[in-house]
């Protein structure tokens, strides 16, 4: 299990939403976004989760030289994956241009899946899809228009242009630390060949655990926001709880065979 703490970036600082709000509930939690993602790595993160709020809502990338700050001091570390206003193939080409490992696209592939074709095509091994569901059914436009499809018949879809993992997140509880919707999460991952990245509500070592338990479903990964923030959840402890679980694993496999 990667777990992968997040850096949402808004007007040059590191904050985080409850559900997606950008026009309220915003809290600041760190005006320097690349002391926040040196603080990550030093506590050993192998991934982290870059969100260009402004670019979400814009689509121009505002936050462009943050993101290369970032990328220019922790590339060669650790992988990056960096999400907010993926709407062209020249804005995806410029951010993994920057060392990035790999873009998120979110709205832009539900509402035109021409273009997340292309981009595989182009950028396939690079190329996230996130989804946003609430009661399973894929929501956009900041989490404000229903589609009218299922997560799981995007997810399905999208996996056959080549996307490396689906990132899915119940909006009902992002931001929130009401806990992982641990079930519909591994039950997406069930029907899927790839990785799938849970995110929305994870608040503390109880629910890394749940996720723990549904690893061999599918679901590989984790992002973690608010719960790191804010507390709930110690990164440290997160990972040995981690690396505990999968040295039992080994043990156990070696046992069996």
């Amino acid at each position: 299990m990667l777990l992968i703490p997040a850096i949402d970036i808004k007007d040059g600082h590191c904050v985080r939403l409850r559900q997606g709000d950008l026009t309220s509930n915003i809290t600041v939690f760190n005006t320097d976004p690349v002391a926040q993602a040196r603080h990550w790595v030093e506590l050993g993160a192998e991934r982290l989760h870059l969100v260009d709020l402004d670019a979400a809502r814009s689509g121009k990338p505002v936050n462009l030289s943050v993101i290369r700050k970032i990328c220019s001091e922790f590339a060669e570390d650790v992988e990056i994956e960096v999400g907010g206003g993926m709407r062209t193939l020249e804005r995806v080409g410029e951010v993994l241009d920057l060392g990035v490992d790999y873009v998120v696209i979110g709205t832009a592939a539900v509402k035109a899946p021409g273009f997340l074709h292309d981009v595989c095509s182009e950028y396939g091994g690079s190329v996230i899809v996130s989804l946003d569901a609430k009661d399973g059914m894929v929501m956009t436009d900041g989490w404000t228009k229903n589609t009218g499809h299922s997560a799981t018949d995007l997810a399905k879809k999208f996996e056959g242009y080549g996307v490396d993992a689906i990132l899915y997140t119940d909006i009902s509880r992002d931001g929130m630390l009401t806990g992982c919707n641990v079930e519909a999460t591994a039950e997406l991952a069930s029907q899927l060949s790839i990785p799938v990245i849970a995110s929305g509500g994870i608040r503390d070592l109880d629910d890394i655990r749940k996720l723990l338990a549904v690893e061999d479903d599918g679901v590989t990964m984790a992002i973690l926001g608010r719960s790191l923030y804010e507390g709930t959840l110690d990164f440290t402890q997160a990972l040995d709880l981690v690396e505990a679980t999968e040295a039992a694993k080994d043990n156990q496999a070696d046992l069996e065979g």
